[in-house]
């Protein structure tokens, strides 16, 4: 399987990024590096994560890191990680809702 970032994953990511690094910038460089090494598991294994409960349909599905969900959907041979959320963050709230976009 290919793993794809979409644009907004990225983002999400960078936004962590500039969170941690208030405190320290080296931290969060190295918590966004072992996320995104985490996330290649599902080049090997797509279906390791579990559907997303709380979103319609079974499309979506996530892998937790530590504090994070990242959102992924499978199509094809890809995996296309949609989405990097903060755990405590209830999905159904969020104004952008990445997954929605085909």
């Amino acid at each position: 399987m290919k793993l794809v970032w979409a644009d907004s994953a990225i983002s999400d990511l960078e936004a962590i990024r500039a969170y941690i690094a208030r405190d320290s910038a080296f931290y969060a460089s190295r918590f966004v590096g072992r996320l995104v090494k985490a996330a290649t598991i599902l080049e090997d294994y797509p279906e390791l994560g579990a559907v997303v409960a709380e979103l319609p349909g079974r499309d979506i599905r996530e892998l937790v890191f530590h504090n994070y969900r990242v959102l992924y959907r499978l199509g094809g041979n890809r995996v296309s990680i949609v989405a990097v959320v903060h755990a405590g963050r209830d999905l159904r709230l969020l104004e952008s809702k990445p997954w929605e976009i085909s």
